[in-house]
């Protein structure tokens, strides 16, 4: 899955591609753009104004095709979902799932996650983030690239309030190795358990995700919590 875009002082971590778009998804797009899109801007917005009503934010960076998205919000309609994706095709799809399901608690940001959290969304205002299968970026010359890095975990513990939850998942070991390692030594951040933390039951099994595990991949669950 996609994560995030570049600025001009930040490394790039996805590559943009539109995809096939079926004629059904391309009229979603453009029938439910304007009621459920929300396009990244370097400007301050009130999640309230988006959703319409006040309730706790969960920001979904790389929500790939949307089902992991809307299958968790449409069993958690306290809260709001926040699925932020650069690729066309994804968020086509999603926005046909929020139509055919009638789920008025999602909307879907397109552009870059970080600036979202940096720019848009007041910091200690996200109830949670969830990180779903990331890019590996597995050659050693593209980690660098890699979402889950410093700076970036930096960014994501900022945009959390006191006891919000960081929930990441990735099928790739060795980036789940970097994962643990990384999130551990953020100073806001506390391991919810000891090493990798099981599936929540909340977390549904995507196409991709069941891929991999028929590929053979371990998945690793890693939760944390702002403190």
């Amino acid at each position: 899955m996609s994560e995030t875009i570049s600025t001009p002082h930040r490394i790039r971590s996805f590559h943009p591609r539109r995809g096939r778009v079926s004629p059904q998804r391309e009229a979603d797009f453009q029938d439910l753009w304007p009621a459920f899109g929300v396009q990244v801007e370097e400007r301050s917005t009130d999640p309230a104004a988006i959703f319409g009503r006040r309730a706790p934010l969960v920001v979904e960076i790389g929500s790939g095709m949307g089902e992991a998205t809307a299958i968790m919000a449409a069993a958690d309609p306290e809260r709001d979902y926040l699925a932020v994706e650069v690729h066309y095709a994804g968020i086509a799809h999603l926005l046909g799932l929020i139509g055919s399901a009638g789920l008025g608690n999602v909307r879907v940001a397109r552009g870059d996650a970080i600036t979202l959290l940096t720019r848009m969304l007041e910091p200690g205002s996200v109830d949670a983030i969830h990180i779903f299968f990331p890019d590996p970026w597995p050659k050693a010359r593209h980690h660098k690239r890699r979402l889950i890095r410093p700076e970036n975990v930096a960014v994501l513990r900022a945009a959390l309030r006191v006891g919000g939850t960081l929930h990441c998942a990735t099928d790739w070991p060795e980036y789940a190795e970097v994962m643990l390692e990384v999130l551990t030594a953020d100073p806001g951040l506390v391991n919810t358990t000891q090493g990798y933390a099981q599936r929540p039951d909340r977390r549904p099994v995507t196409k991709f995700e069941q891929r991999g595990i028929d590929a053979g991949r371990p998945i690793a669950d890693l939760v944390f919590q702002r403190v």
